[in-house]
């Protein structure tokens, strides 16, 4: 491990629960902690060994040892998320702050690669909406898939800049800002970001931070409650920029209840997590309620793209279309809760949305191509389904040959444990797979 720096220990040395020697030494160590959450609309046998539970988070386990996740099936089927164990504190925050049996508008405002918002996703309501956004558009494309896998319909994509949001005017229940930082909390995971790191770059993502705050504030609803996190320790990037909302905006801190066992340390406005002290890497989270005094309001059902009778007869076949919206982008058909689709109908006209729902496939003649979103969806229908051993599901996962027994030249949904993958046309002299290119394992 490189020797940290010492501005950034220098700047620590105040801090609560912060000791110096205990904090070198745990940066010294060699970090083995994998943590991992499982999809809770996914349950399936794993291949490996949970260990000890993440206590502030349910469904979350800590693992002995790090599996080869690109070649388990139930990786890419979407049955569980590798994420920090810190970061998954936002579920307690989330159940100690909001009520989460009401139908919520939530934004995740820097969400990729998707983890918060997969998590996000696992607690709020199937009637409630999650608005994920990443302004990078590679990591957009990573957060779409992400939350594919996911299995729901009730997710929208935005691929924005944060100050297209200032136009949507108390729009969301709850905002989660995990927001760009210098990063030094993940210092044991990442040594080489040591060398980037400077009490300049501190500054400078601080300045960033506000920016990205004030202009999101406004889709906040009267009430509503912020999120911000951070993967830092500086206080000028954490308590600061609190204290900045406070003074700046009509906002209100939130205290939250701890165990004293997690080792969480609170400090003047806001939970700290160290190495020393918690199973985890650095990270910081802080909640505010803007003041005000509106409530949730009811959602009118708009069932968005009205259906031919072909169309219904032809989506009917794989999804439970009554109790969804349909939208049609060019050619392809997506299927969305009524509040997706309230939203992408609505406000968000004002983003560039790069998914919304499900996207189902395209209708050609009679009969539907089906998109590989459907294929990890929640909402397909029972269909052929061509269940794989693990060494042909790995072949199907290479787009490699692989051996089955069935033949059908149907599209039939390829499945490892019962969980769908992709789809395939098994015909009497070849198979036709189509999982698409870029998702193939390729070692």
């Amino acid at each position: 491990m490189k020797e940290l720096p010492k501005q950034l220990l220098q700047s620590l040395k105040n801090l609560p629960g912060f000791n110096e020697t205990d904090f070198v030494a745990a940066h010294q160590e060699e970090n083995r902690i994998t943590s991992i959450r499982l999809n809770p609309f996914k349950k399936a046998e794993l291949d490996f060994k949970l260990n000890n539970a993440v206590e502030w988070c349910s469904n979350a386990f800590y693992l002995n040892e790090r599996p080869s996740f690109t070649h388990d099936p139930l990786f890419h089927a979407g049955c569980y998320y590798v994420q920090e164990a810190g970061s998954m504190f936002l579920e307690h925050a989330l159940k100690s702050t909001l009520d989460l049996s009401q139908n919520l508008t939530v934004l995740d405002l820097c969400a990729s690669p998707g983890g918060k918002s997969t998590l996000i996703n696992s607690l709020i309501s199937s009637e409630s909406l999650l608005v994920s956004n990443d302004v990078g558009k590679p990591r957009a494309e990573v957060l779409a898939y992400n939350l594919s896998k996911w299995g729901t319909s009730n997710t929208v994509v935005s691929n924005s800049d944060p100050q297209k949001f200032t136009a949507l005017t108390e729009v969301f229940d709850a905002i989660v800002v995990d927001a760009p930082c210098s990063g030094s909390g993940l210092f044991r995971k990442q040594a080489d970001a040591i060398d980037h790191w400077s009490l300049e770059n501190v500054s400078l993502c601080g300045s960033r931070q506000k920016r990205i705050l004030g202009d999101v504030i406004p889709a906040l609803k009267e009430n509503g409650l912020l999120f911000y996190s951070t993967c830092s320790y500086s206080s000028e990037e954490n308590e600061d920029i609190v204290n900045w909302l406070l003074k700046n905006f009509d906002m209100e801190y939130v205290s939250i209840a701890l165990n004293p066992k997690w080792g969480i340390v609170e400090s003047t406005l806001g939970y700290r997590f160290y190495p020393h002290l918690t199973k985890s890497e650095g990270f910081f989270i802080a909640v505010l309620r803007k003041k005000g005094n509106s409530h949730v309001t009811s959602r009118r059902k708009n069932t968005g793209l009205p259906l031919s009778k072909t169309e219904t007869e032809i989506l009917s076949e794989v999804v439970e279309i009554e109790k969804h919206s349909f939208h049609k982008n060019g050619t392809q058909y997506h299927l969305l809760n009524h509040a997706a689709n309230e939203f992408v109908t609505g406000a968000g006209k004002h983003l560039y949305l790069k998914k919304a729902g499900v996207s189902i496939g395209e209708i050609k003649g009679k009969d539907l191509v089906p998109n590989h979103e459907l294929a990890l969806s929640l909402e397909l229908k029972p269909l052929n389904k061509i269940a794989l051993n693990y060494g042909n599901t790995l072949k199907f996962l290479k787009k490699e040959p692989f051996d089955t027994n069935v033949k059908f030249p149907k599209f039939s949904l390829i499945c490892y444990q019962n969980m769908g993958l992709g789809w395939a046309k098994i015909l009497s002299n070849r198979i036709n797979n189509y999982l698409p290119n870029e998702l193939r394992i390729l070692k």
